[in-house]
């Protein structure tokens, strides 16, 4: 049997160091996502407007997304009702759906403590009715934001008909997080062959922040954070249009003058969508690496196109200068007022394992090291890392520096299937297993920390 090497040891305890400064010790937050509460889908059904978007309402329940959150590796989600708006000319009917949801919403942050935060639902476009329901919301349920649809059948963003509920959202320094619904004016057949998704909601979210803009919104009510779905929709586009107009267009009488800037600034972005390279260089022409957050859209996106999106993203960031921790975490935490919960440096386990393996079975050996390593880090947000590598001198010597994110993670790890199939399929192939528990350096906590 070789000796264990010191010096590799020691530049494994190294490595170990420098991994845990880079990892993302954050609670991941998911600032777009949708519940879909069982008396809101009864009203939307029964008002024959399931398919008003384009297309159908998923399926959704607390259960479900909390399975999607734990294989994403997210640990908190902002609920906020879907589109369409339940609103059917009946403002009473629309008022009693909305209080019925967010009270559900409630009712699910209290039953999953850390797991789900939610923005209100408003009866809009009955401003009386919304702004009573806003306070309800807000100074009873303790929603954490409101949600506002792009318009509310004709009734868009920026409307002087919605004043004294901006007024009152200023007050309190509410978070508004936006959601693109059908246009108010749209060709049926164009809209049937091509989802709203793909195009309008994009173009209506721009066209609602405009219209904010154009009416000075954001810098009249300056105390409220707006978070502009879809990573940026088309302003990066029309932004530069809208400016080069604007001038003209106040010259003429026709507008009055308006603090583009002051009123950007307001703004936050999340990244539900396709964030591929181009759109990230986009979104980077209108705000600051602060501003952007993550979002899936969950339960509207197909769950594995979510969590490799989700994957593809955490690897792209960096190319951009964004930090992942910012983006999935601590910007969304800023926004909140640190309200949202953040797992503690303390609580990881880091160790070393160091594994001699028989010859002769070396081959089958890192067949079963390989998938249990990439099924654990895919499917267990706990396992933050599992980095193997061979001893050049004596490849059947294996290093491996495991990290999870604190004890349950590991012991949850240590019980699933995956890590199961590989102790008892590799339990032949070892000749011998030793681990080393290893704990921070004094002062890595407050480098950490100063991130």
């Amino acid at each position: 049997m070789h000796s264990s090497s010191p010096s590799m040891r020691k530049k494994l305890i190294i490595l170990a160091i420098m991994t845990l400064s880079v990892l993302p010790s954050m609670a991941q937050i998911d600032l777009h996502s949708h519940a879909i509460t069982q008396g809101y889908l009864e009203y939307i059904k029964a008002n024959g407007a399931e398919m008003d978007e384009g297309f159908p309402i998923p399926s959704w329940d607390a259960e479900h997304h909390i399975a999607f959150m734990d294989k994403a590796g997210i640990q908190t989600s902002v609920l906020t009702m879907p589109a369409p708006q339940p609103f059917f000319g009946n403002a009473e009917a629309s008022a009693a759906v909305c209080r019925r949801y967010n009270q559900e919403c409630a009712a699910l942050k209290a039953r999953y403590p850390g797991r789900f935060l939610f923005c209100a639902a408003l009866p809009l476009p009955d401003v009386p009715h919304a702004l009573e329901e806003a306070r309800y919301a807000l100074e009873v349920l303790g929603a954490d934001g409101i949600k506002l649809a792009t318009n509310s059948y004709g009734q868009y963003l920026g409307d002087p008909a919605l004043d004294t509920l901006m007024a009152y959202l200023d007050q309190q320094k509410a978070v508004i997080i936006l959601h693109p619904h059908k246009p108010s004016a749209f060709n049926a057949q164009l809209i049937a062959d091509v989802p709203l998704a793909s195009y309008e909601y994009l173009a209506e979210t721009s066209r609602s922040i405009l219209n904010m803009i154009a009416h000075n919104m954001l810098v009249r009510y300056s105390h409220l954070k707006v978070v502009v779905p879809h990573c940026g929709s088309f302003l990066p586009n029309a932004l530069p249009r809208f400016r080069s107009l604007l001038p003209v267009m106040v010259k003429q009488g026709i507008m009055q003058p308006v603090d583009v800037d002051a009123n950007l600034s307001r703004l936050y972005y999340d990244l539900a969508g396709a964030p591929t390279d181009d759109v990230l260089d986009a979104l980077l022409t209108i705000t600051t690496p602060d501003h952007i957050l993550y979002g899936s859209d969950y339960p509207y996106v197909a769950e594995p196109v979510l969590i490799s999106g989700k994957q593809a993203l955490q690897q792209r960031l960096a190319s951009h200068g964004l930090n992942p921790q910012d983006i999935f975490s601590d910007n969304a935490r800023r926004l909140f007022g640190e309200d949202v919960p953040l797992r503690k440096y303390g609580e990881r386990i880091v160790r070393l394992a160091e594994i001699e393996v028989e010859p002769a079975m070396l081959e089958e050996y890192l067949v079963f090291a390989k998938e249990v390593g990439e099924t654990s880090t895919r499917t267990e947000p706990g396992v933050l890392t599992l980095f193997s590598m061979q001893d050049k001198s004596n490849p059947c010597k294996i290093y491996i520096l495991e990290i999870y994110a604190d004890r349950e993670a590991y012991q949850s790890h240590i019980q699933a299937s995956h890590f199961k199939k590989y102790k008892e399929g590799t339990s032949k192939m070892v000749r011998s297993l030793k681990l080393i528990d290893t704990h921070p350096l004094a002062g890595l906590e407050q480098v950490n920390a100063g991130r």
